[in-house]
């Protein structure tokens, strides 16, 4: 059932001013305009709604019964149209993302002070959770777009390739392996190794990767991110297989990254978005902030 809305605004103006004058000023019409919607409306409706005369409006039987039904309908709409668009500027003066706790760390910084000079009114929210976590609030619609580890499609994610990186082996220095030039993991078999949790991402390209391998390994310590990690080599605790992209960050000066081979390991990092979701302005820039960001990096 179609419903003339123009035209029930148009007939709760004129009823509630008495005035076809005063109604057309209230709505920003034309008289001729106005005239038209309440025409249009009374030739749907198969009935007169108004009694004109050239000095006042009356309302006819079934335009009083049709005037609270109208002041209701209108309202409500009315009402759901300021709900809405006070959304949509909080929407534009607010941003949640998923970003990877490395990334949000060390890179993401770089980019937001970029994004803060074009819009420094917007508040951003940033939930620095694991790869798995990053897709459940990107399809929730906690966050509007994620930083992720790129490893299965969603059907219900859209996915933008940022960059492929691979695994490395991080050492101190002074290590036995410092001065190889690569480091196959038959070498590590001996060798303590601090691994992340389950949770993450990284951790599970990395088991799916080495297989039953993975078993014969002295896993010696696990922590749940990467930073840790870091700081355990740093201390001599054991070696540890990270993203390239963690050794580029800070903290790792006296350290040393090495190619893994049988296998190599890489990762692809993106941007996901829920499938058939618009996106505000505001995010839409600090997309292509990001993508512009990771191809100088790359």
């Amino acid at each position: 059932m179609r419903i003339d809305f123009p035209g029930l605004q148009a007939f709760l103006s004129i009823a509630e001013r008495g005035s076809f004058s005063r109604a057309a000023a209230h709505l920003n019409l034309s008289q001729t305009a106005l005239s038209h919607r309440i025409k249009k409306l009374e030739e749907d409706l198969g009935l007169q709604l108004l009694a004109r005369t050239t000095r006042q409006v009356a309302l006819t039987p079934a335009g009083l019964e049709l005037l609270p039904t109208a002041r209701r309908i209108i309202g409500e709409l009315s009402d759901t149209i300021d709900l809405l668009r006070a959304r949509g500027r909080q929407r534009q003066a607010h941003i949640a993302l998923g970003c990877l706790p490395t990334i949000a760390a060390y890179h993401l910084p770089r980019v937001l002070k970029q994004f803060n000079a074009l819009h420094p009114g917007i508040s951003i929210k940033i939930h620095d959770n694991s790869a798995g976590e990053i897709a459940t609030l990107v399809q929730s619609g906690q966050a509007e777009f994620g930083v992720t580890i790129i490893a299965m499609n969603i059907w219900d994610l859209e996915v933008m390739p940022l960059i492929k990186e691979r695994f490395v082996l991080l050492c101190t220095k002074d290590h036995e392996f410092a001065q190889r030039s690569f480091v196959n993991w038959a070498h590590l078999a001996d060798t303590p190794l601090i691994r992340i949790s389950p949770q993450a991402g990284n951790r599970a390209l990395i088991d799916d990767a080495l297989g039953d391998r993975r078993d014969a390994l002295n896993w010696r310590y696990e922590v749940q991110h990467l930073q840790t990690a870091v700081g355990m080599v740093f201390e001599r605790l054991g070696v540890a297989v990270v993203p390239n992209i963690a050794v580029a960050t800070q903290g790792t000066a006296g350290l040393v990254a090495l190619p893994l081979r049988n296998p190599g390991v890489s990762r692809t990092v993106g941007i996901i978005v829920k499938r058939g979701l618009p996106l505000g302005k505001p995010a839409q820039t600090l997309i292509e902030l990001i993508q512009n960001y990771f191809k100088t990096i790359s």
